[in-house]
């Protein structure tokens, strides 16, 4: 049953029960406050069950996607509030119950902070906790901080587990990018496949009946001149299907040229499936083929880095991919919407694109603003797909 959670709401469920749990001995003490010396009690006040209620609040929204949206400057305004909070517990309750909902809120920590700044705030809100245990469980100053210690091992434990849960998730999308990428380059290989071996055949016939067809038409031609009778007749008969079939040779060549473009759409489709944190618009003219498999493998790569780059550095949740032919060109324009720049610093990737599309003839275009997006916009020549029209009775 397990199986078939996602770790990253096993983890929103782990930290909630919990928080759940937390609860009780809190309820507990509220409904039935047990007496101390000096007729103190250890009845939590209500700013302590608005510290409780706040952190679980808190924790709800910052694991409501673990990994699956943008982080945002909320985001760690609201780890500040959670971990305001679990101290808040503690320091209203006079107990240790603060660094266990601390402990619930290390699962958050590698999300999003940085490692070195993690463990940071993971050893330092547990120390922060070191007071309660002076003040109200009348701990011994090196003994409160050995319990600090104690549950910031707990508390790294967690870390750590969450920690190999965000691994497996990226290790997961990289996958499944590779996984994308592998079908589209398959489909474009078939593709390939399909038109080298059509172009094989044409020229086939092409090489071998063709010259051989217009031969024997010529010298059918020369023997009709020099027969007569009945002969002559008879020779004229094969002549004519000399001639029709050297114009089915022509049609079958005609008809393997005109079959051996390669779809463009089909090969970036499996570019847009099950992209994580990104929806992707399609939007590709239909028929859109190109001829040259090597020119469609630079296409493909284009999109393919687009995608790639509004997924890891944009911060984008939609993207839109629009191909189309224009003249003898492939126009692909690829736009998302994150925080985009007011400079542009091309990267590897982008250079590489650049490089590639200009060996080939094509130009790049990159237009991007803050806060208004990215885009690229990929032009490359392209042959016509235009078949290979033959005269009559002849093939060239």
């Amino acid at each position: 049953m397990f199986a078939r959670i996602p770790h990253t709401r096993l983890l929103r469920y782990a930290g909630l029960f919990t928080w759940a749990m937390v609860g009780l001995p809190l309820l507990y003490f509220w409904l039935r406050p047990p007496q101390v010396a000096g007729g103190d009690n250890l009845a939590m006040p209500w700013q302590g069950w608005v510290a409780y209620v706040a952190f679980g609040a808190g924790y709800v929204w910052l694991t409501r996607n673990l990994g699956g949206r943008r982080r945002s400057a909320a985001d760690y305004l609201l780890l500040l509030v959670l971990t305001a909070a679990a101290l808040g517990v503690s320091y209203f309750s006079g107990t240790g119950m603060g660094s266990v909902l601390l402990m619930v809120a290390a699962c958050v920590f590698p999300w999003l902070l940085p490692l070195p700044l993690g463990v940071a705030w993971l050893l330092v809100s547990q120390l922060a906790v070191a007071p309660v245990f002076i003040r109200w469980l009348g701990f011994p100053p090196m003994e409160a901080l050995m319990q600090s210690m104690l549950y910031a091992g707990f508390s790294g434990f967690v870390f750590v587990v969450s920690l190999v849960a965000l691994q497996q998730a990226q290790a997961r999308e990289e996958q499944r990018r590779l996984n994308a990428e592998l079908r589209a380059t398959r489909a474009l290989l078939a593709d390939s496949a399909r038109v080298n071996e059509r172009t094989r055949i044409s020229r086939e016939l092409h090489d071998l009946l063709g010259h051989h067809l217009t031969a024997l038409s010529l010298n059918l031609e020369v023997a009709g001149h020099l027969s007569d009778g009945r002969v002559r007749e008879h020779v004229q008969q094969a002549h004519t299907l000399a001639r029709l079939l050297l114009t089915d040779v022509r049609e079958a060549v005609s008809q393997l040229r005109e079959g051996g473009a390669i779809d463009l759409g089909a090969a970036l489709r499996p570019l847009a499936e099950n992209v994580p944190k990104l929806a992707i618009e399609m939007d590709i003219e239909q028929p859109l083929t190109v001829d040259d498999p090597e020119r469609a493998h630079v296409l493909l790569r284009c999109a393919q880095e687009a995608i790639t780059n509004a997924v890891r550095h944009a911060g984008a949740s939609r993207l839109w991919l629009a191909a189309r032919r224009e003249g003898h060109n492939i126009v692909l324009q690829v736009r998302d919407d994150g925080r985009g720049s007011e400079q542009v610093l091309p990267g590897n990737g982008l250079r590489g694109l650049g490089e590639r599309l200009r060996q080939h003839g094509g130009r790049l275009d990159i237009e991007t603003r803050r806060g208004q997006g990215f885009q690229l916009t990929i032009t490359l020549p392209v042959a016509p797909n235009a078949a290979t029209r033959l005269p009559e009775g002849a093939i060239a």
